[in-house]
Order: structure tokens, then C-alpha cells, then sequence
């Protein structure tokens, strides 16, 4: 293995419905327009919200229910659960198929984390996303369409690297994943423009790489 070597995620089960059932179409607070619904786990959680995310681009489809499990997928509580689970709603079964196809697709051949060490017992998550559609621009508070950077490390790599990509490009937190999340992790939402996501990206991976490469050595 090798620094900067990609961890992908896997998709563990997928369901579509149809038709939902009147009790859980309030649960979910479902419009009358949203017929169907259609469920994924994934055992890496950030991509699993990229994924649904991109899922809202190409379909007629809302993201109504995505959540981390506790302590990450090693740790879940079966072997179909990983550490994710999202739910995308949409008229009919035709676009929730299309608004899941959309994900599978990101998650096969996209986003993913990267080892930060040798052994690859670190990794991150340092994403642009050059353009947001209606999941993640509402978790940000912007337009649909503007860019963000999805910075993800453990907890210490996650402080330090946000430091690091604030002040390489002009970007703006606009929410903040203290560590430790439910994946005892850490990281941050940045939003600015598609070249400055992009360096805020890169600042980022270049510091958690380095105190991966020298965790108790530092200079300042």
C-alpha cells in the first residue's frame, strides 16, 4: 500500500418501494407528489452523503432520511448496515431508480477516501464538489449548483487540516463536524469558488499527510 492509494466504498443492500405506505410516508414527511422510495447502505458514510447528493442531480428525486451509524462500519450492527444509510423519495419508482443508479455510479467510479500513510491505517476525504444539487446546498445554506470542498480525517488531522485549507484559499465554513462524529471522525463543509474548493482541498490533504508522516514531531 501506498500514500494516496483510493478506499472506495461499497454499497451493501439497495430496495426500492413503489408504493409507500401511508404511516411511513408520514414518518418521512413525504409530499403527496413523493410516491416512491428508494433505500441504500454504504459502509463509508461521507461518500454516502456525496452519493445522495448527486443522486438529486440527475433525478426528480429529494433526499429525505440520510444518517451515520455508530462507530463506523467496523463496528455495524450487521454485515448489510456499514455505516450509512440514505433514503431518496421522487414521484414514481422510475425516478428513484434513476436518482439511485446516479449514486451507485458515484460511489463505483468517483469520490472516495485516500490512505494518508504506508500501512494505510489513516485516511481522509478531501472532495470537491463542483457543483451541489439540493441535498448538501441545504446542509450548507447555499444555492444549489455552488461549489463545496467535503474535508474528512480523523479527529486531530481533521483540526489541523481545516487550519490548513482556510487559510490556503478563500473559502467559508459553513458546517463544521466537530470530532468526534458518529464515525469518530472529524471535518467541514467549505464553500467558495469551484478553484478555491479545489486548493482548500488540497491544503487539506497535504496536512493530514503530514502528521501522518511525523504524528509527534511538530515545528511552530
Amino acid at each position: 500500500m501506498a500514500v494516496m492509494d483510493p478506499i472506495r466504498a461499497d454499497i451493501l443492500a439497495v430496495r426500492l418501494i413503489p408504493n409507500v405506505a401511508a404511516d411511513l410516508s408520514g414518518k418521512l414527511k413525504l409530499r403527496s407528489d413523493q410516491k416512491s422510495i428508494g433505500m441504500f447502505t454504504c459502509n463509508i458514510d461521507d461518500v454516502g452523503f456525496t452519493a445522495v447528493d448527486e443522486a438529486t442531480k440527475h433525478a426528480d428525486v429529494e433526499v429525505v432520511y440520510a444518517q451515520s451509524f455508530y462507530a463506523g462500519a467496523a463496528h455495524a450492527s450487521g454485515p448489510l448496515s456499514g455505516e450509512f444509510i440514505g433514503i431518496l423519495a421522487g414521484p414514481d419508482p422510475a425516478e428513484v431508480k434513476a436518482g439511485l443508479a446516479a449514486a451507485g455510479e458515484l460511489i463505483k467510479e468517483d469520490a472516495c477516501f485516500y490512505t494518508a500513510d504506508l500501512e494505510g491505517k489513516i485516511a481522509f476525504y478531501a472532495y470537491t464538489i463542483y457543483r451541489t444539487g439540493t441535498y448538501l446546498s441545504k446542509v450548507c445554506g447555499i444555492e444549489p449548483g455552488e461549489p463545496i470542498a467535503y474535508l474528512i480525517a480523523p479527529p486531530l488531522e481533521s483540526v489541523y487540516g481545516l487550519d490548513a485549507a482556510l487559510k490556503a484559499a478563500q473559502v467559508e465554513m459553513k458546517v463544521w463536524f466537530g470530532p468526534p462524529s458518529e464515525t469518530n471522525f472529524g471535518g467541514a463543509l467549505l464553500t467558495g469558488s469551484q478553484s478555491a474548493c479545489k486548493a482548500a482541498c488540497e491544503a487539506f490533504r497535504e496536512a493530514v499527510i503530514e502528521v501522518a508522516k511525523s504524528p509527534v514531531e511538530y515545528t511552530g
